[in-house]
C-alpha cells in the first residue's frame, strides 16, 4: 500500500470532533498558539445552547475533523477560596476533556510551576496528554533538544506517557498545523458538534471583562497577580445614534481587595486607569466589529478572593 492510498484512506475515515485544552504556566504561549490554530483572533457567534459547560476558546475547522478549544483557568497552588475554587474547576476540565495539550516554552527551563502541573496531570489517567514546546523559535537547536529530552524525563518521573512530544514556533506559525494534525486523532468519532462557521461561542460580556482585565493587569501583574476582578455592569447601544454610527456603551467595574490597590490600578492623576481604558477598548472595538464608549470604575471589593458571597457575583 502506497503512501498515496494510505492518505486517502485516512482522510475517507471517521469524521472526529472532540475537545482539548491548553494548559501551562502563564506565558507559556498558550493563547498565541489558540489563536495561529483557530487562525485569527477568536470571533464572536450567536447565543446558542453551549454542549460544554467550558468557556470554547475557538474552533478549528476541518474537513475531517472539529477541535474545539477550550478554556481552563490557570492551576496555582491555592491561597484563597478563589484558588481552590479554580483548582476544582480545572480538574474536572482536565478529566472531562478528549486531550490535554501541555504548554511548555522553549526557552526557560522546567520549574517548580511545570512541575506542579505536571504532577496534577499525572492523576488525570484517562485523558491524552500532548507536551507542546512553544516559543522554539527563541532557542537554538541544541537547548531545543535538551528541553524535549528533560521533558521525557519529566514525564517518566511521574510515571506518565505523554502521547507526543512537540515543538512549535506559534509566532512563525511553523508546525501549528502539525498539533492540529497530532491532537486530531486522539479526538472521540463524532459528527461536527458545531456549525461550520463558529469560531467561538464565549458570551461577550465575559470576554469583554476578560480583555480589560487583562489590560489592567499588563504591568502591574506581580503587585496585583489574581485580585482583580472585572464585572461588565452592562452593554448598551447608544440610544439616537444614525444607523450608520452605532455607539456601544459599556459601563464595567475593576474590582480590588483591598484600598491601598487603587492607587497602583489609577496610577498618578488617573494616567494608569485611561491607558487600560484606550488600550481595551481599542481590543474591545476590533473584537465586536462596533465603536466603543467604556464607561471604568475601579471599586473596593474587600477581600473578594475569601468571600464566596461576592465570588459569585463576580462569576466564580
Amino acid at each position: 500500500m502506497g503512501a498515496m492510498s494510505a492518505r486517502t484512506d485516512e482522510n475517507n475515515g471517521p469524521h472526529r470532533a472532540g475537545f482539548a485544552c491548553f494548559v501551562g504556566r502563564p506565558n507559556a504561549g498558550k493563547s498565541t498558539l489558540t489563536n495561529a490554530l483557530v487562525g485569527q483572533k477568536v470571533a464572536i457567534t450567536s447565543n446558542r445552547p453551549q454542549t460544554t459547560r467550558h468557556t470554547v476558546r475557538g474552533i478549528v475547522h476541518r474537513p475531517e475533523a472539529q477541535l474545539i478549544l477550550v478554556d481552563t483557568p490557570g492551576l496555582h497552588k491555592p491561597r484563597t477560596l478563589l484558588g481552590e475554587r479554580l483548582n476544582d474547576v480545572v480538574r474536572t476540565t482536565w478529566a472531562e476533556v478528549d486531550v490535554i495539550g501541555f504548554c511548555l516554552p522553549a526557552n526557560e527551563k522546567l520549574g517548580p510551576g511545570d512541575r506542579f502541573i505536571a504532577k496534577e496531570l499525572a492523576g488525570i489517567k484517562k485523558t491524552p496528554k500532548v507536551a507542546i514546546v512553544t516559543k522554539t523559535d527563541l532557542v537554538d537547536s541544541k537547548t531545543l533538544a535538551e528541553q524535549l529530552i528533560a521533558i521525557d524525563r519529566l514525564g517518566k518521573e511521574l510515571g506518565m506517557e505523554w502521547a507526543e512530544i512537540v515543538p512549535v514556533s506559534a509566532v512563525g506559525g511553523k508546525q501549528v498545523q502539525l498539533v492540529a494534525d497530532l491532537l486530531v486523532p486522539l479526538l472521540p468519532e463524532s459528527p461536527p458538534l458545531y456549525p461550520e462557521g463558529d469560531l467561538t461561542d464565549e458570551p461577550e460580556q465575559v470576554m469583554v471583562a476578560e480583555l480589560i482585565r487583562e489590560a489592567a493587569l499588563e504591568g502591574v501583574r506581580d503587585e496585583l497577580p489574581h485580585s482583580i476582578a472585572v464585572v461588565v455592569e452592562e452593554m448598551l447601544p447608544r440610544e439616537d445614534r444614525p444607523a450608520d454610527k452605532p455607539l456601544l456603551d459599556i459601563h464595567a467595574n475593576l474590582y480590588i481587595e483591598r484600598p491601598s490597590q487603587k492607587g497602583i490600578i489609577i496610577g498618578p492623576k488617573g494616567k494608569r486607569l485611561k491607558e487600560v481604558g484606550m488600550k481595551s477598548r481599542k481590543h474591545i472595538e476590533a473584537l465586536l466589529g462596533t465603536p466603543v464608549f467604556l464607561d471604568l470604575h475601579v471599586k473596593v471589593a474587600k477581600d473578594w478572593q475569601r468571600d464566596p458571597k461576592q465570588l459569585r457575583k463576580l462569576g466564580f
